[in-house]
């Protein structure tokens, strides 16, 4: 047994300094001397624990620490489909994880989506509160520490930097983290440590390793025993064309060893793919792997925890976020079962009612569905690829309108489902934000129950006040017709009519105004209303006013539906009520 680099990702929002922090800390590590150099790997930065050592200083002596990992393995591949893909059986990959966050513009949509991902795997993390240099007024010294730059600053740029590291306190705060400065925790397992950063400079760049490293090996490292010369388990997390070698796959091995010609089985939708490997390939040493002219070099072996492009025949429908393991040949077909169990327990497809989701890759796929399960939403049909057809019909069958819906991570539809959904009553939400994707559901959802809502309103008898205005009386019965002013609320035809002392007189035979024949008439609305089996000047009068004649049982769901009703209705809804239970106490009671 040995005991690995801790598996780091790196995440935050768009434009908060991901790359800045992670070229700083690479850029750190090689000026810090030949014997700390760190090696890049694919979509992975290794950096050895002599490096940390070194641009740690004498910060790490301070945490009295017995340091028995070998260094951090840091994901630094961009995006965060790459961050959804980093998952293995039984949740994340990452071991631990750096938020990101520009101090200065605080939580964005992406920020969210990392936070919620992070609670629902429970990944440990720590907060890069970065640009710091931006906020006004600060000056740091490059050859003073973080914390002595810190109590270095004028008062007004102190509040101004204090008020802006507890706006990220608060922010974590709501989501259920206790939070608080680095240097103010008093537990780590308890409360999130925040780390002032400057991408751009390189300030509190030395206190983030600190922090990360201190905290990795303090409470990971049980979980960082891996077995060197076992089997090697990864995680694909990129299926790239290469020039030259055809489908290559860009995979993070997190335990065991892999050599060249070892058999691998990688994990796929119906059927795992079982092949050969042909080359390992590292980039050359301080190559951007972003770039397209990246160079490669072969090794014949490479160990947990690293990254690494691997060359294989038969990659072509080999899928982002699969699990992959080495094994025996003889082993293949005892893998494969195990490997699709895996891939099985992610995928959905039942009977049941719910909604259909589909992502881009699998690990993608785990943390949508984990998210949705969260919020108690019910899943029929989940799995990996663009929308299509078939899913379109597949939502349209439920018989559920909440359930007649699509849910896709960075996918899009295919032309075919384009025109066909034209024809359906299905809604298809898409992001390439998952908490966007939730939210726009939640939204969804909202809208159809305040549109189920409304329907039911509109077959309700609405609470209404009218008053039937002097000399326009045109017809006196069969039926009467008068002209009326609608005071408050609304009357439609067929709604029956009262008198202010309760008793039922007539309903409403017809609206017309202006010419035109109305079937509902709203407060303000001056009208001609035909009334059947009234007499005007006995049962109805001129200068008096009416009421809508509500049934207990109408009154009792208005009652539940009076976030829909104006404050002027209520007040008629409740006057209509007193008049009621002046002969039925118990009136709409229950």
């Amino acid at each position: 047994m040995a005991t690995r680099s801790p598996i780091c990702v790196i995440e935050g929002h768009v434009d908060h300094g991901k790359t800045s922090i992670l070229d700083q800390i690479r850029g750190t590590s090689v000026v810090s001397g030949e014997a700390g150099k760190i090696t890049q790997m694919i979509g992975a930065s290794i950096i050895p624990l002599e490096t940390i050592k070194k641009v740690c200083g004498n910060l790490l002596e301070t945490l009295k620490l017995d340091f028995t990992i070998p260094g951090l393995l840091l994901i630094d591949t961009p995006g965060h489909a790459a961050f959804s893909n980093l998952r293995k059986r039984g949740g994340a990959l990452a071991d631990i994880a750096i938020l990101v966050v520009d101090i200065n513009e605080g939580f964005k949509p992406q920020t969210i989506e990392a936070i919620e991902i992070l609670k629902s795997d429970k990944t440990p993390f720590i907060v890069a509160a970065n640009k710091v240099d931006l906020i006004s007024g600060w000056q740091a010294d490059e050859k003073k520490t973080l914390m002595e730059n810190i109590n270095g600053l004028p008062t007004a740029v102190s509040g101004e930097f204090e008020k802006k590291i507890y706006e990220v306190v608060g922010k974590l705060h709501d989501f259920g983290f206790p939070a608080e400065r680095f240097d103010r925790v008093d537990d780590y397992t308890k409360q999130i440590a925040i780390v002032p950063t400057s991408g751009l400079t390189g300030q509190g760049i030395p206190e983030l390793l600190m922090v990360l490293s201190g905290l990795a090996q303090r409470f990971l490292e049980e979980k960082l025993e891996v077995e060197v010369e076992g089997k090697a388990k990864g995680t694909v997390l990129e299926v790239k064309e290469e020039k030259g070698l055809g489908v290559t796959l860009d995979v993070i091995i997190y335990d065991g060893g892999l050599k060249v010609n070892d058999t691998i089985v990688i994990g796929g939708i119906g059927e795992a793919i079982a092949t050969k490997v042909r080359s390992l390939l590292e980039p050359m040493p301080l190559m951007e792997m972003r770039e397209k002219k990246a160079k490669f070099k072969r090794v014949n072996e490479v160990f947990a925890a690293t990254g690494v492009k691997i060359s294989a025949p038969n990659l072509n429908e080999a899928i982002a976020g699969m699990p992959i393991r080495s094994c025996d040949v003889s082993e293949v077909e005892k893998v494969k079962e195990e490997l699709q169990q895996e891939v099985e327990a992610v995928l959905i497809e039942t009977e049941k009612e719910g909604i259909v989701v589909k992502a881009d890759s699998l690990g993608s796929l785990e943390a949508l569905i984990v998210m949705l399960k969260e919020k108690g939403v019910l899943i029929s049909f989940a799995s990996i690829g663009n929308i299509t057809k078939k899913d379109i019909s597949k939502a349209e069958s439920g018989s559920d309108i909440f359930n007649k819906m699509i849910l896709g991570f960075n996918v899009k539809m295919t032309a075919d489902a384009e025109k066909f959904l034209k024809e359906k009553d299905v809604k298809v939400i898409t992001h390439e934000v998952i908490y966007q994707i939730i939210d726009s559901y939640s939204e969804r959802v909202e809208e159809l129950k305040k549109e189920i809502e409304m329907r039911e309103l509109g077959k309700l008898v609405r609470p209404c006040k009218f008053f039937v205005l002097k000399g326009y009386t045109f017809r006196q019965n069969n039926p009467a017709i008068v002209g009326v002013e609608i005071e408050v609320g609304k009357i439609k035809t067929g709604d029956a009519v009262m008198n202010k002392e309760g008793k039922a007189i007539t309903t409403v035979k017809s609206l017309e105004a202006e010419g035109d024949n109305l079937s509902v008439a709203e407060q303000g609305k001056q009208l001609a209303m035909s009334l059947d089996g009234v007499t005007v000047g006995r049962q109805i009068k001129e200068g008096e006013f009416y009421y809508s004649d509500i049934p207990g049982e109408d009154f009792k769901k208005l009652k539940e539906l009076k976030q829909y009703l104006s404050e002027k209705e209520i007040m008629v809804l409740k006057e209509i009520a007193e008049i009621k239970r002046r002969t039925d106490p118990v009136w709409g009671v229950g």
